[in-house]
C-alpha cells in the first residue's frame, strides 16, 4: 500500500527553508578557514612584502602537487585587497607544466600571516604563515590542518640553520617531517 504524503504550505516552507539551512552549513564548512592548533600566524605581517615569487623547497604532498618539481608561487596584488596566486610545477611523470592560478585574501586583519586561498569557486582553504624572517626571503606556511605545510624561498635553496629551525617548530606543532616532499629545482 502506497503511502501519500500530504504538506500544507507551511510544511513545505519549513522543509524548503530546513534545506537551505543545511546547505548553507555545508557551504560555510566547505569555505571555513582555520590554522592547526598550537600554531600562530606571523604578526606583524606584511603582505605588500610577502609579494612576488617563492620557490617550493618542501611540501607534505597531496593529489594536486603529486609528482611536481620546479614548483614556484608568485604572488600579485590585485584591486580590493585580493592577491593572484599562481602555482606552477612541472610533473614529472607526465612530462608537462602544470598551472593553477587562484586567488587569496587576508583574514582577521591585514597584520596577521593568515590568509584564505582559492582555487574553486567560493571553496576557500586556510594558508597561515607561520614563520618568516625579517627580511621575508624564507617562510613557514601551514594549511587548515596538520596535512599541510610548506617550506618556501626566495631562491631554490634554503640555508641549513633556516631549514632545521622550520622543521623544528612544524615538529613541534605536530606535523610528520618525516614525510615531507624536498622539491627538486632545475635551471629552466
Amino acid at each position: 500500500m502506497k503511502q501519500i504524503i500530504n504538506m500544507n504550505n507551511t510544511g513545505k516552507n519549513v522543509l524548503y527553508l530546513s534545506l537551505a539551512l543545511s546547505t548553507c552549513a555545508i557551504l560555510f564548512n566547505a569555505c571555513k578557514v582555520s590554522i592547526p592548533k598550537g600554531a600562530k600566524a606571523v604578526k606583524p605581517f606584511d603582505s605588500k612584502r610577502y609579494l612576488g615569487k617563492w620557490y617550493e623547497i618542501a611540501r607534505l604532498d597531496f593529489k594536486y602537487e603529486k609528482n611536481l618539481n620546479n614548483v614556484i608561487a608568485t604572488y600579485t596584488e590585485k584591486d580590493k585587497g585580493q592577491i593572484q596566486v599562481d602555482n606552477r610545477g612541472y610533473d614529472t611523470v607526465k612530462k608537462q607544466w602544470k598551472q593553477s592560478i587562484g586567488k587569496a585574501k587576508l583574514v582577521k586583519g591585514t597584520d596577521q600571516g593568515r590568509l584564505k586561498v582559492s582555487f574553486f569557486g567560493p571553496f576557500y582553504a586556510g594558508y597561515n604563515v607561520i614563520a618568516i624572517d625579517t627580511d621575508y626571503q624564507y617562510a613557514l606556511v601551514a594549511g587548515n590542518n596538520l596535512n599541510y605545510l610548506w617550506i618556501l624561498s626566495r631562491t631554490s635553496a634554503i640555508p641549513e640553520s633556516v631549514k632545521e629551525d622550520y622543521l623544528a617548530q612544524a615538529k613541534k606543532l605536530g606535523y610528520r617531517t618525516e614525510d615531507l616532499v624536498w622539491t627538486v629545482h632545475h635551471p629552466q
